[in-house]
């Protein structure tokens, strides 16, 4: 009960805060800037407490368990973020995996139609050779990143399967 007590009051405080940060005069211009790279800080600091890697702009959970894909975004949903999604080569190569992985990538809505969690299209891919293919006639909407590839890993899964999951976090001012 403590704990949700101190949440709760650091809540309060930070939209007390915020609400005073809206009618910005010059003089508290500057603390309102203070205030939120302190915000800033403070959330960074939390997910590197709680086992998070930081990688350019965002801020990456591996799991340690497996789920299926729609239990592992719920799990990343819980903790302010959502599956992968792989925005550059750089990215994508980064990706410091020790097994299979599920990322931000489906096409549950539309067959073949290739979606991220935030809606957007997929424009650019990583496919291994021969993939997306729906093996033996199974639905595979779901995205997988192998490990043993670092380019072209993605593979199509059935999303019911247990995987591993990667979770991402944008963190920015």
């Amino acid at each position: 009960i403590f704990g949700l007590l101190c949440v709760l009051q650091a809540a309060l405080n930070i939209s007390l805060r915020l609400a005073g940060c809206k009618n910005l005069t010059e003089e508290r211009d500057d603390g309102c800037r203070l205030f939120t790279i302190q915000l800033f800080l403070f959330s960074t600091v939390h997910y590197y407490q709680q086992e998070w890697v930081d990688f350019n702009d965002s801020v990456y959970y591996i799991s340690s368990i497996k789920k299926t894909w729609n239990a592992s975004r719920d799990d990343c949903l819980k903790k302010g973020a959502d599956l992968m999604i792989i925005n550059s080569e750089e990215e994508q190569v980064y990706r410091n995996i020790l097994d299979n992985m599920w990322i931000g990538l489906t096409d549950s809505e539309t067959e073949g139609t290739w979606k991220w969690v935030d809606g957007t299209p997929l424009t650019t891919s990583y496919w291994m050779d021969g993939e997306p293919y729906n093996y033996d006639l199974k639905e595979e909407d779901c995205v997988e990143v192998k490990q043993h590839e670092k380019k072209n890993s993605w593979n199509d899964k059935p999303c019911d399967l247990p995987n591993f999951w990667i979770c991402e976090k944008k963190v920015s001012l």
